[in-house]
């Protein structure tokens, strides 16, 4: 049995004006069934406990941003392993858009001083936005006889490996700066890592430990107060809002530079809407005089810009921490 097919045939001249009307109404129809972003709140996974730098920066911008996103911006702490806890959470998260992570240096110290750290910082992630950066200050114990950069690196020599110092975990910058400052100053130093800057000021105020260098945010209150001696801060030049403070490099190793950062991670094979959009809103909410002056009053500088730069970035950090690993010796404990 013969089956008729019937189609309307459109003349040869008139196929080429077809093809070019369907190529260009595509895209339109593709980004008409493709759902909004964000549909439901976005997920921001800190590395940090809460009250660290990491945390009060997440929680000042996210808030900031939650009206142009129409959606809340949910910070979720997972402590643990100098960030490695959150990153892989965020590593093994579905790509939607609606789990991020927010850490710092750790994302890219940790593969390469951690022994079984299962994710890379550039394969396995997505950049979004450097939010901010935030300088470390050197405090030690009230305790501790030095009073000075030089006092505390003759101190140290005087008894090598006895003086402990704290860090907001394994592979954090402020792990870093203090291993970066003992090979520099030619000296040994004990490390006892917690899982946030706060819990490791503590550990200082309690004469737990001698030193830290703590992100300025968890430092500023307590060196203000004068319940820590704080002997410098590790930026190039002297802060202009604390020109008192001298720079760790001019007090006694010159030198010396460490600036953390906090940025945003997607996971990779994340699409380019929600990337683009959570940028923008960020880029939007750093913008804002009361979020600017809130940050630049607890010691952060605004960063901002686009995915592309934030990943050209990373790349830079990744190769800088490698090297200095290397020349440190550095060891998670």
């Amino acid at each position: 049995m013969a089956i008729a097919v019937c189609a309307q045939v459109v003349p040869a001249r008139g196929l080429p004006r077809l093809l070019a009307v369907t190529a260009l109404l595509l895209p339109a129809l593709a980004h008409a069934q493709a759902p909004a972003w964000p549909a439901k709140p976005v997920r921001l996974v800190a590395t940090l406990a809460p009250g660290s730098a990491v945390d009060i920066l997440a929680r000042l911008v996210g808030d900031a941003m939650a009206k142009g996103l129409g959606q809340p911006v949910l910070v979720d702490n997972r402590p643990g392993a100098g960030g490695l806890v959150a990153t892989e959470a965020v590593q093994r998260a579905t790509p939607d858009g609606y789990t991020l992570l927010i850490g710092g240096a750790s994302h890219v110290i940790n593969p390469v001083l951690l022994p079984r750290v299962t994710y890379d910082p550039v394969r396995d992630f997505t950049p979004v936005i450097n939010l901010a950066s935030s300088p470390n200050v050197l405090i030690v114990s009230n305790a501790l006889p030095a009073r000075s950069v030089k006092e505390l690196i003759a101190l140290a020599r005087s008894r090598p490996g006895e003086l402990l110092f704290s860090s907001g975990g394994n592979g954090t910058s402020q792990h870093m700066a203090a291993e970066l400052f003992g090979m520099m100053a030619g000296v040994r130093l004990g490390h006892v890592p917690f899982k946030g800057g706060p819990q490791g000021v503590q550990a200082v105020l309690a004469g737990e430990v001698a030193m830290m260098m703590p992100n300025i945010p968890n430092a500023i209150g307590v060196a203000k107060a004068g319940k820590v001696r704080i002997l410098g801060v590790t930026t190039p030049k002297r802060l202009s809002w604390w020109p008192e403070l001298p720079t760790v490099s001019e007090a006694g190793l010159p030198g010396y530079e460490v600036i953390a950062w906090f940025g945003v991670f997607a996971p990779a094979g994340t699409a380019d809407l929600p990337v683009e959009r959570f940028n923008a809103e960020a880029n939007r909410a750093l913008g804002l005089p009361a979020v600017r002056a809130s940050l630049v009053a607890q010691g952060y500088e605004v960063i901002g810009g686009s995915a592309r730069e934030f990943g050209a970035f990373v790349r830079q950090e990744l190769d800088k921490w490698t090297r200095v690993v290397k020349a440190t010796g550095a060891k998670a404990e």
